[in-house]
């Protein structure tokens, strides 16, 4: 079995931005480069930022991967399938020091982003890469401490000069997180006012250097941030630049094609190998997820079809039951919902595994508009679009996500779609907003909306909101409708479910004196959840 048993799935990539090593173990993905730049950030590297922003973004992509498996193995959007045994701590939530192999992938990706930094400062000409490489640093930085809590930050990213670095809180990280934001976005806007700036045109394979884009990327991860830390960070600046948040959806493609090493990650991870081999199919969809679609909790069979196979006959299950009855997921798994099964061709499908040659997502436009809603509903955003449009808008960007095909065509009428789908949701207060009479309901309604937005694309976001807010709600002891909890969780929670991952056996190791002591998966919280 893959994740339990760690077996490898290596990939390559080269410095002009295609992949290296996808290693899938335990809860997510780890990954080792074939060629680093950056044994020592703080020597002078003969490497320019041209050659290391394409490269860097890209293994985001496989980083995220990493992060996206972790989120939905927690029960969230997928369960142990048949066939398979050894699922040990996946389905206990006892987790040990082994980790989830996003940390050694983040700090390896920050790495690359350091070296541009240190390369570019005081350099006016590169200050688009300086930008976008404090963007992503921050993107990188936020998925650790929403995963670890604290971990090495101001200490970090020093090389030889501080090879035990210690560990900075969670809250004062994420204090400095918004402000980089706010640097890298006066760095956009000093460029564009700067004679002979180095566009990032070709290098930016998120974007394709539309600065105004990296300046929404920036405004939206800033109100995530604050969304996250409010009333647990006091922030230097909480306002945001007129260039707005993200109205489209972010996705990194350096040309993702169906050749050895230059596939879509999650297409490599859980549909096919470049040859057409199968992926991992030790997982299966969730019962909890399904319920948003085949109507426990929300009717939504357009979704279902574009998104899993055969459905509603979709195998299912509840995290944590083994049983010899539960089938396997098929070659291509029950998340590429086309019948067309060789995975010898680039694909052309919508739903959530759409191709190896389709974007990878780093934040969705439906994302940024749920975002925007909660905002508008605390009153950390008084002005723009109410709340109630905002919501209508993230739900439609969710749908035209869904059916959007690797070349960004969308496949169907998105607005007919939608208006089906509140028709036979009228008066549900998780789709009709006008059925949402407080506070409470309405926001339940924006995060359970983002959560069936991000279902197994954005699925780390997915998890941090249910444990920040406790939505969408579960009923605890429950069947696997109403919890994603596991069926033989050791979780001491009412909830039964986990509070964290542990940090990786390599700090006790070589950082022991820094690395937080009496962490556990039961008690020990990160600084913004309940």
């Amino acid at each position: 079995m893959e994740q339990v048993n760690k077996k490898h799935l290596i990939m390559k990539k080269s410095i002009l931005g295609i992949f290296i090593g996808i290693l899938v173990l335990g809860l997510g993905t780890s990954c080792k480069k074939y060629l680093d730049v950056n044994t020592d950030p703080n020597r002078a590297s003969s490497v320019t930022p041209e050659l290391v922003l394409p490269q860097a973004i890209t293994y985001t992509a496989a980083v995220l991967n990493g992060y996206n498996s972790y989120g939905a193995q927690t029960g969230l959007y997928a369960a142990n399938a048949g066939g398979y045994g050894g699922f040990g701590e996946s389905i206990t939530y006892n987790y040990t020091t082994t980790g989830t192999g996003t940390w050694g992938s983040s700090y390896d990706n920050l790495e690359d982003y350091q070296n541009i930094l240190n390369s570019s400062a005081g350099n006016s000409l590169y200050s688009y890469f300086s930008a976008a490489a404090r963007v992503m640093k921050v993107l990188n930085f936020q998925l650790l401490v929403d995963t670890y809590n604290d971990v090495p930050y101001v200490d970090a990213l020093k090389g030889s000069n501080k090879l035990n670095p210690t560990y900075t809180a969670g809250n004062v990280i994420y204090k400095d997180l918004a402000s980089q934001l706010d640097t890298a976005i006066a760095e956009i806007t000093k460029g564009a006012a700067t004679a002979g700036v180095t566009p990032l045109g070709s290098s930016d394979p998120l974007f394709a250097g539309n600065m105004t884009k990296w300046k929404q990327f920036a405004n939206t991860l800033k109100l995530r941030i604050i969304l996250r830390g409010n009333g647990k960070v006091t922030f230097a600046n909480t306002t945001f630049t007129a260039d707005g948040f993200l109205t489209s959806d972010a996705l990194i493609n350096p040309g993702f094609t169906r050749d050895n090493g230059k596939q879509n990650p999650a297409w490599n991870t859980w549909a096919y190998g470049y040859t057409g081999s199968a992926a991992n199919k030790a997982w299966m969809p969730s019962q909890f997820i399904f319920g948003f679609y085949d109507g426990h909790s929300i009717y939504d069979a357009a979704r279902g079809r574009a998104i899993y196979y055969q459905y509603p006959s979709t195998g299912i299950n509840r995290l944590g039951v083994e049983s010899n009855s539960l089938v396997s997921s098929p070659t291509g798994s029950f998340w590429h919902a086309s019948t067309n099964r060789d995975g010898k061709a680039n694909g052309n499908n919508y739903g959530i595994l759409k191709g190896p040659n389709a974007g990878y997502p780093v934040l969705l436009a439906a994302e940024s508009y749920f975002l925007q809603a909660e905002a508008r509903l605390n009153g950390i955003l008084t002005t723009g679009s109410t709340t109630d449009v905002l919501f209508d808008k993230g739900i439609t960007a969710a749908f035209n996500y869904t059916y959007q095909l690797p070349d960004g065509s969308v496949a169907v009428s998105v607005a007919d779609t939608v208006a089906a789908y509140k028709t036979k949701n009228l008066s549900n207060p998780l789709v009709d907003f006008t059925a949402a009479t407080s506070n409470a309901q309405k926001l339940e309604a924006i995060i359970t909306q983002k959560f069936i937005a991000l279902n197994f694309v954005e699925s780390y976001e997915g998890w941090n909101e249910y444990r920040r807010t406790k939505y969408p709600s579960i009923v605890a002891g429950g069947d696997g409708y109403k919890t994603f909890a596991s069926s033989v969780s050791e979780s001491t929670r009412p909830d039964k479910l986990p509070t964290r991952v542990m940090y990786p056996v390599s700090e006790g190791t070589y950082n022991g004196a820094n690395v937080p002591k009496n962490i556990t998966p039961f008690t020990s919280l990160i600084f913004w959840a309940q």
